[in-house]
């Protein structure tokens, strides 16, 4: 009876919670995982060595942990995702749409849950357990720990403890069932309620930057008005200049996901390299050419060049800049960078959060995005306050989510409220 209440619940779930969309690093994983238990990308930030590969995969064939999938995955896996490692998790369930316990490593984040297998939330207090037991030894003790967790939990019957099954004469299982039914409802729907929270916060802080972003080019189109009135071709540059605005205000007034300010970037920068290419022609100039707009501030328009420059503790690389904000690189100084609100802090908005990536990342859509910049937004470079565009935290605690959200409600808080600790 137990069994069909968990089949059951985690039906209702998936039914209940939206499939999350793949995309190429994702959809990788979920082939190389349908003949091998465990796939690491090449360009995965906690990637391990094929000798760790080797010991994860006859851990899983000793441990009897039954069918688990282990993947360990960049930070553009997260972005495929929505910026979300639990969207990740639930991708690569669905994709690969077989029974079983699924880790996967995004980025810092640790995720696990499982289908079939274990109780309920089970996966994600393994998976708390075993990254607070190694959480200074890396990636492979934590995943090797976990594997042995959920063998020894299987052993036991599925829920990590002894089971004595008798008859339930009382009826005392009918009121467990109930009970059982109840809170999996209230944990979807609370979950799905912090989750809107949460993204409604997200949304707000890229909105902000996005205003920003609008009210200067609005600036910048008015004082140019009067001047471009006088020169014919000026003044259509100047046209198709409020043609983008409008198009980034129109794209604004829709945006309900960060991820729909992209469209605002992209227009923006169309805006101001037809801005710039009025003001060269009222100054007698040739136009110039078409190149990305400054790293440092996309506001400051189109760059002139690119210049070997560095973050703090990151490698350098060739990034295109602005006149002014080139000349400072090369003088050893520090340009100011864009800053953005997140969290009730200020910080450069090529440091900030995953979900700021699709907005930054619009600036350079019309030059390859994000590929453009060669892991500027995924945090590949940077090491910041957030590991680069990243929350810095290698799993909160545990951070686990289940498929549909049939995890355990108080695990699924923890991780919601406590983004924190490092590898």
């Amino acid at each position: 009876m137990r069994r069909a209440l968990l089949v059951a619940s985690v039906a209702a779930a998936l039914v209940i919670v939206p499939t999350a969309v793949a995309g190429p690093r994702i959809d990788a994983a979920i082939e190389a995982l349908r003949s091998n238990p465990v796939y690491v990308a090449p360009d995965a930030e906690l990637r391990i060595s094929a000798d760790d590969e080797r010991r994860l995969r006859e851990k899983i064939d000793t441990a009897g942990a039954g069918p688990v999938y282990i993947a360990i995955l960049p930070q553009a896996a997260e972005n495929e995702a929505g910026g979300d490692p639990d969207g990740v998790l639930q991708a690569i369930h669905d994709g690969l749409d077989r029974p079983g316990t699924y880790a996967v490593v995004v980025a810092r984040h640790f995720r696990a849950g499982s289908e079939g297998m274990l109780a309920p939330g089970l996966a994600g207090r393994l998976a708390t357990e075993a990254l607070d037991a190694h959480r200074g030894e890396g990636v492979t003790a934590t995943l090797l720990d976990f594997v042995d967790r959920v063998g020894a939990a299987q052993r036991s019957g599925g829920d990590g403890g002894g089971s004595g099954d008798g008859g339930d004469p009382s009826g005392s299982g009918s009121v467990l069932i109930a009970v059982l039914i109840v809170g999996g409802v209230g944990f979807l729907v609370l979950r799905a309620y912090r989750k809107r929270k949460r993204n409604q916060i997200e949304l707000a802080e890229v909105k902000s930057a996005a205003h920003e972003d609008l009210i200067a080019l609005a600036d910048e189109v008015q004082e140019l008005e009067v001047p471009a009135e006088s020169n014919p071709q000026a003044k259509h540059e100047y046209t198709q200049a409020l043609d983008s605005y409008d198009k980034a205000t129109r794209s604004f007034d829709r945006a309900r996901r960060p991820k729909e300010l992209e469209a605002v970037a992209t227009a923006l920068e169309d805006g101001r390299y037809h801005m710039g290419a009025a003001q060269a022609l009222i100054d007698g100039r040739a136009v110039p050419e078409r190149r990305p707009p400054c790293f440092f501030d996309p506001r400051h328009g189109p760059s002139t060049r690119d210049v070997e420059w560095a973050p703090p503790g990151g490698t350098p690389r060739a990034v295109p800049a602005c006149e002014a904000d080139a000349q400072t690189v090369e003088r050893g100084a520090e340009p100011a960078s864009r800053q953005v609100q997140t969290g009730g802090r200020s910080v450069p908005y090529w440091n900030a959060p995953p979900y700021f990536g699709p907005w930054a990342g619009g600036y350079f859509m019309p030059f390859g995005g994000m590929g453009f910049l060669s892991g500027l937004f995924v945090g590949e470079l940077l090491g910041g306050a957030y590991g680069g565009l990243g929350y810095g935290s290698w799993g909160g605690s545990g951070e686990s989510g289940g498929f549909g959200g049939w995890d355990d409600a108080d695990e699924a808080l923890r991780a919601d409220e406590a983004l924190v600790g490092q590898w």
